[in-house]
């Protein structure tokens, strides 16, 4: 099927159709890390993740930016309050919230670019707009001229001439029109300054997307991505600057993600009900929060509240008996291609199953990522593989074994299935423990998967159970169980499962 993306830009969905075959370069919005990463960021970042991944899993190499603004007058501000350096302040905190993301599940861009290592390029750009006509130099300050760049509003809708109605000259700036926005700032005592042709100053804030997306990507690229509450001006304005200097179309498909409401409310500072990934965390399974992210469609505005949440943790254990269930009974088999005329009759009808979850699921994702309607397809194989399993209670270990590899496989899309985060690190961390613990009894191991380290520790363990050396196998048991793991005995041997 035809995967089809709504494009902000012409306002319709539209066929998928990549600049280079196979490929798909996407640039997201990132944070201005002044403070801890909190849900309203997770939410735009767990979209992009998924996004991501359902590429991957069509066949696509993606190669995915997410810039850093580290100079910013939020970030000089509160720099200066604290009296510290504010490269220093938001190296701090990009290594914070970076880390509060790792903690809840979704995956890093591959290329973070930050602000203050994207200067020269900056500058470059700025001198391209104003060598074409788009840019021009007060008092040391630069600005774009809206009016002289035609498709200005294009993305948002927005007409110059409404525009004008509101816009106002601030005190202190020197520019043409009120529309004008500062592609350079001249300096301020106790703000990072930069050379420029135009004096010392730093880059205004718009300037730095619009040259970072360019600089790793190239234009135009596929997909421009971030919250919806960018789309004007920010994204707006990256588009006049990118196709002001180069002539060229900045992004094919410009993708805005719903804003998330507390309790029915807006996120806000004002109103006190901004929760940090940290704090959520305390209280929260990762997982939990990552399943309540994907029922809602990227586009629309989640409503986070604990009745959503509580009712996302009871799905999700009926997600994961099913998997244990699968587990069971594959008896370790790995299947990925299963022809209906090796199953007995009984096995059959769960084959016809299988391929309809399947197909449901990508026929959600293919129109426009649409991951409540996935979520309800996982929810479909969950019932009906239950009721097959009532009235077969003895099936094929084959056919169990290819359900499992489908269910973890389309879990995986929506983040099902990860292990979760021990003491605070990152997955990596987790990966390292059991490695650890793996080479306590077996030294040559070449495995890369943290699941076949453990299934390599329980056959370690039954072997050790053969011999009755319950000293090994009751200490494998109790060090899996503090990483995070519980392992179950059972009559076709021992499983386990992320606590």
């Amino acid at each position: 099927m035809v995967l089809k993306i709504y494009n902000s830009l012409t306002r319709k969905k539209e066929e998928f159709i990549p600049v280079e075959k196979g490929k798909v370069k996407m640039y997201v919005c990132g944070m201005t890390v002044y403070s801890d990463a909190h849900i309203g960021h997770s939410r735009t970042y767990f979209a992009f993740d998924l996004i991501r991944r359902y590429f991957e899993y069509k066949g696509y190499n993606v190669s995915y930016v997410q810039n850093i603004t580290d100079v910013d007058d939020k970030i000089i501000a509160a720099a200066n309050k604290e009296g510290v350096d504010a490269l220093e302040y938001s190296q701090r905190f990009t290594d914070r919230c970076l880390d509060d993301l790792d903690q809840l599940g979704i995956r890093r861009a591959d290329l973070y670019p930050k602000a203050s290592e994207t200067i020269p390029d900056m500058v470059k750009m700025i001198e391209n707009i104003i060598d074409k006509g788009y840019g021009y130099e007060s008092e040391g300050d630069v600005y774009f001229s809206v009016n002289k760049f035609k498709d200005y509003g294009k993305l948002s809708g927005q007409k110059l001439d409404d525009l004008m109605g509101g816009a106002r000259i601030q005190s202190g700036e020197e520019k043409h029109s009120p529309l004008d926005f500062a592609l350079w700032k001249k300096s301020k005592p106790g703000e990072p300054s930069w050379d420029s042709p135009w004096g010392k100053g730093r880059p205004g804030w718009h300037i730095e997307c619009s040259t970072m997306s360019g600089k790793h990507l190239g234009l135009p690229f596929d997909i421009h991505g971030g919250g919806m509450d960018l789309r004007f001006p920010h994204h707006e304005n990256e588009i006049a600057q990118a196709e002001a200097a180069t002539g060229k179309n900045f992004a094919n498909y410009w993708m805005h993600i719903g804003l998330l409401t507390i309790d029915g409310e807006k996120m806000s500072k004002s109103l006190g009900n901004i929760i940090n990934v940290k704090d959520l965390l305390q209280k929260w399974d990762p997982e939990v929060v990552r399943l309540f992210l994907s029922q809602a469609h990227y586009r629309s505005p989640p409503d986070f509240n604990e009745k959503a949440l509580t009712n996302a943790k009871k799905g999700l254990i009926r997600i994961h008996r099913l998997k244990e269930k699968l587990e069971n009974f594959s008896n370790n088999l790995k299947i990925d291609k299963l022809d209906e005329k090796s199953l007995s009759s009984n096995d059959k009808p769960y084959l016809n199953i299988i391929e309809e979850f399947k197909e449901d699921f990508e026929k959600a994702m293919d129109d426009d990522f649409n991951t409540p309607l996935a979520v309800s397809a996982i929810f479909e194989f969950v019932n009906k593989s239950n009721k097959f399993f009532e009235e077969n209670s003895n099936p094929e270990s084959k056919v169990c074994a290819y359900a499992l590899g489908i269910f973890t496989k389309l879990g995986n899309i929506l983040t099902l299935f990860q292990p979760s985060l021990v003491d605070g690190k990152a997955e990596k961390v987790l990966f390292e423990k059991v490695q650890k613990l793996v080479y306590k009894y077996k030294k040559d191991v070449k495995e890369k998967n943290i699941e076949n380290l453990i299934n390599l520790l329980l056959k370690i363990r039954e072997d050790a159970r053969i011999k009755e050396d319950w000293t090994t196998a009751d200490s494998i048991r109790k060090e899996l169980d503090h990483i995070g793991f519980e392992i179950q005995d059972t009559s076709k041997g021992s499983v386990w499962r992320k606590k």
